[in-house]
């Protein structure tokens, strides 16, 4: 295995002196980087045990117990890593978690699972906001949204009933072949071309 150091590297030290040699070598790259993202993903998920944040239980046995009451339910694979990672952006967006959670999982996932982990942190709100001086019901500002339904109900099936310390929660490992699967394959990116704009395969 090469060290670093001895890595075929871009030489342009500002963008607008780059060549495209430079970005093949970058994109080489690119490709090796993005093939580890569920390593990456799976670790950060990872650091979420141990922060009970004041909770029953920590916040990774939250997400897995989100997980597994959606797996138990008969939820298709993409819906179950969305209920796994739905709380993923705890450590780095504390004000905004849901939104990290989402913009990770955007290039993966439908739009209407998309809506739903953007969502999940005002819609949860209705079950303890008014106990914080704050609105219940801002969540009703989206009514009429094709998935607010759907957000509801994962709020009320999934996420809000996943703080029992007796409750089932499947290990980790159970959800990582899943994870890898749906983070193999990107849809929506601004790095990945649309499936008209891909070259057409030589005939041979």
């Amino acid at each position: 295995m090469k060290a670093q150091s001895d890595e075929a590297r871009a030489r342009f030290t500002s963008m607008e002196a780059s060549t495209a040699g430079d970005w093949q070598i970058i994109s080489g790259h690119f490709m090796q980087f993005a093939s580890k993202l569920p390593d990456r993903v799976l670790a950060h998920l990872a650091l979420l045990r141990g922060d009970f944040g004041g909770f029953a239980v920590d916040r990774l046995t939250h997400s897995l117990q989100t997980a597994t009451l959606a797996q138990r339910a008969g939820r298709d694979e993409e819906y179950v890593v969305c209920a796994l990672l739905h709380d993923i952006g705890d450590t780095l967006g504390t004000f905004n978690h849901s939104d990290i959670a989402a913009a990770m999982l955007k290039p993966f996932v439908s739009d209407e699972n998309f809506w739903m982990v953007e969502k999940h942190g005002i819609f949860q709100g209705y079950y303890f906001f008014h106990y914080l001086g704050f609105d219940r019901d801002l969540r009703e500002q989206f009514r009429g949204h094709p998935s607010f339904e759907r957000t509801a109900e994962f709020c009320a099936l999934y996420d809000g009933p996943a703080f029992d310390p007796r409750a089932e929660s499947l290990p980790l490992s159970f959800f990582e072949p899943m994870v890898r699967r749906v983070l193999s394959q990107p849809r929506k990116s601004l790095y990945v071309a649309a499936p008209e704009n891909r070259a057409a395969p030589e005939n041979r």
